[in-house]
């Protein structure tokens, strides 16, 4: 495990005064550049943590020493099955510059079990309700060794929906019933490689919800859970998380399991784009230029070209950490890691908060930012990213980013087209749409075929998505998007909108009745502001 030091927090927190430059905001495939009020804090990423000089050394280290199991080595034999659980594309975002360190976490493991005579292994990416990826984007995830040697027999995607594939092994004391994939639950020994941005990812959640389908995710992908899960960046405080961890204890309790989980650093923009992670006051002359360069390149493509563009830039993420071994011996450690990345203190709440979204997040690899996952992203994701107590006080104004496009992915999203324009518009209460609608989406037999043998997300994970913005929905006073292209969008979601920045502080001022304390949240890269 990498023993870099955290980088200095003192330079990530910035008041701007008279003389500030304006500051530059995602804004969807594009950026918004404004002048922000006087006395407006503005909390930028922390520097990129030192990256591990030979990750394949790394790993092989974790392999052999790792934490409360015994060596990998030890653990196999000639004639044992094992299954190799995968984590998907939706995370890192955007995608990491190859070899992707789960290629080089496989090519290790594989050739470790070749050393002891185990040839009866099976890779299954862990999709969940996730969209199938498709044949290029599990290639380049593994890498041309990993492909060539076990696709498509021995490398696929999990199907929730394959009765036969799927098996019942238990149920927490609280009805959780958890249902897994079949090879899984039937191997010798199952070995997750896991790929950790944030807190909320990895531990219990790899093969409890990765291999399991809607009948366990129904545990704790509901209102009622998701509204009591503050912040998904501190485990320990969500209800999301102890759900979780129930049902990981049963999974650990019926199957052999070994955790590899790996962390990167914030690194996401290469040379070029550099700029976009630095304080704007420090921008040299060739910073300018490259930002002016890009929003003129920008501006002149059409969306999808632009989209296409931006998806195929890979982020420059380096590897601080493997950790291998028993899930609950291996995840704090990983935890630990990620909030040395991207922890910064913070003193205060703020009555307006402005965050910029962007074009990708963990459901749109390769596709469309739909209105559903600008609200999954800004009252789901960026609100909840804090730890101690909400960054927004209670009763204040999100202000989002974003031109909020009525646009979906026909072949990735085909079931949130119909719960945007014919659900949303009857009711937004999660609890009705829950009680009314859910369960016949997750059974449609139209979305389970398209999930299963096309490449969409499974009929409910539209639901899944509303649901994750609960906590901020009962938590803000209003929500506004700044740049809305699209003004029935904006109704349906139960947003205001504004122009500009400006006029949305003005808007949030008259609100509040009062002169309020302005927060921007300069990401991505991620920050978790520690709110004291």
């Amino acid at each position: 495990m990498s023993l870099s030091m955290a980088p200095s927090r003192a330079r990530c927190v910035v008041t701007l005064d008279r003389a500030s430059a304006p500051r530059v905001v995602h804004y969807g495939e594009g950026f918004l550049r404004e002048k922000l009020p006087e006395g407006t804090r503005v909390i930028y990423p922390p520097p990129p943590l030192d990256p591990l000089p030979d990750v394949k050394r790394a790993i092989r280290h974790a392999l052999a020493h790792p934490e409360g199991s015994e060596p990998l080595f030890a653990l196999l034999k000639p004639g044992m099955k094992v299954v190799i659980g995968i984590d998907d594309i939706s995370l890192p975002l955007p995608m990491m510059r190859t070899p992707d360190v789960r290629q080089e976490v496989l090519e290790v493991v594989v050739d470790l079990l070749a050393d002891y005579g185990v040839d009866d292994v099976t890779m299954i990416v862990a999709l969940s309700l996730h969209r199938r990826m498709t044949d290029a984007e599990i290639r380049r995830m593994v890498g041309p060794r990993i492909w060539r040697e076990f696709a498509p027999d021995r490398l696929y995607n999990h199907d929730a929906e394959d009765e036969a594939g799927m098996v019942e092994v238990g149920e927490t004391r609280h009805g959780e019933k958890v249902v897994l994939n079949r090879k899984a639950v039937e191997a010798d020994l199952v070995i997750y490689v896991n790929l950790n941005l944030v807190p909320m990812d990895g531990g219990h959640k790899s093969v409890g919800v990765g291999f399991c389908g809607y009948q366990t995710l129904q545990a704790h992908h509901n209102p009622d859970t998701l509204k009591q899960s503050w912040s998904f960046m501190d485990p320990a405080s969500s209800e999301l998380s102890r759900r979780v961890d129930r049902i990981g204890k049963i999974v650990d309790a019926k199957l052999n399991i070994f955790t590899i989980e790996t962390t990167l650093n914030n690194k996401m923009y290469g040379p070029q784009l550099a700029f976009l992670a630095k304080n704007e006051d420090e921008w040299s002359g060739a910073d300018e230029l490259a930002f002016k360069a890009m929003q003129w390149t920008l501006d002149r493509l059409p969306r999808a070209a632009k989209r296409a563009f931006l998806h195929k830039i890979p982020a420059e993420y380096g590897v601080t950490g493997v950790v291998a071994g028993r899930t609950e011996a291996v995840h704090p450690k990983t935890i630990e890691m990620c909030y040395r990345q991207y922890g910064v203190p913070v003193q205060g709440q703020c009555d307006v908060l402005v965050t910029g979204i962007p074009y990708l997040c963990p459901y749109n690899a390769n596709s469309i930012m739909n209105p559903l996952l600008v609200h999954c992203t800004g009252l789901g994701y960026f609100f909840n990213m804090y730890r101690g107590k909400p960054l927004l006080r209670k009763g204040g104004v999100l202000v989002l980013c974003h031109p909020l496009y009525d646009e979906f992915h026909p072949d990735h999203h085909p079931s949130y087209i119909e719960f945007f324009h014919r659900l949303l518009p009857e009711t937004r209460d999660s609890k009705v749409l829950e009680a009314k609608y859910e369960r016949q989406f997750a059974r449609d037999p139209a979305y389970v075929q398209l999930y299963r043998h096309g490449n969409a997300y499974h009929g409910v994970h539209p639901f899944y998505m509303w649901y994750w913005g609960e906590a901020a929905m009962h938590h803000v006073g209003k929500v506004i998007c700044v740049g809305a292209t699209n003004q029935r969008v904006a109704e349906i979601l139960g947003w205001e909108t504004a122009a500009t920045i400006d006029e949305a502080i003005g808007a949030s001022r008259a609100f509040l009745g009062r002169s309020p304390e302005v927060t921007l949240l300069h990401h991505p890269p991620i920050v978790i502001p520690e709110v004291s």
